[in-house]
């Protein structure tokens, strides 16, 4: 059973919402997305559906990791995760204080893009992130070369560290605070 957790409504897109994943029921849709070419920096392009299934297992199962599917007009649209980067992602690499939220979003593929849509879905990810009144910064670690999310980032707020190295990519480190977030949306209705 899954169960809803946040919902936003858009000025310009409409509802967007998220809810827990049903890892056995979402797998097959997820595994669409995930081997998909666009999604080349989520690092799953070779995997089946079993894998997909057992990584987010994996995440499900972990304590200081989720992953959320992600509605748009009721329909799945995109996929977000949440963790604790100084205990996943991130560990040894990152300055983490407290109130730290790690954060990864992908957008299913479109047949027909819709001008806005990324940027209205990291910025329901982001105010879901920031309705926790314990979110103090929210820190992304996306793969250097990936120049369209290092926009969308900066877009939102997010001030960039500088590059480190993981085991899977060299990432470009960047870090987001409430009153950043807040300030770069402000035109964008989403509540303080």
């Amino acid at each position: 059973m899954t169960q809803l957790v946040y919902t936003r409504h858009d000025r310009r897109l409409g509802e967007f919402a998220l809810r827990t994943l049903d890892v056995a029921a979402d797998a097959p849709l997820l595994h669409r997305w995930v081997t998909h070419p666009k999604a080349a920096f989520w690092l799953m392009q070779d995997a089946d559906v079993d894998a997909v299934a057992a990584e987010y297992q994996r995440i499900a199962d972990h304590p200081h990791h989720e992953a959320y599917l992600g509605l748009w007009r009721g329909e799945p649209a995109f996929l977000a995760e949440r963790y604790d980067p100084a205990r996943v992602e991130l560990v040894g690499l990152h300055d983490a204080r407290p109130g730290d939220v790690g954060m990864h979003f992908l957008c299913a593929p479109a047949d027909a893009p819709v001008s806005g849509f990324t940027r209205a879905v990291i910025t329901t990810v982001m105010a879901w992130l920031f309705a926790d009144p314990a979110t103090a910064r929210v820190v992304v670690e996306p793969d250097v070369r990936n120049t369209a999310v290092h926009a969308l980032n900066a877009a939102v707020g997010f001030d960039v560290v500088g590059p480190v190295t993981k085991p899977e990519k060299t990432a470009l480190l960047s870090v987001c605070t409430r009153q950043r977030f807040l300030a770069a949306t402000r035109d964008e209705g989403v509540p303080a």
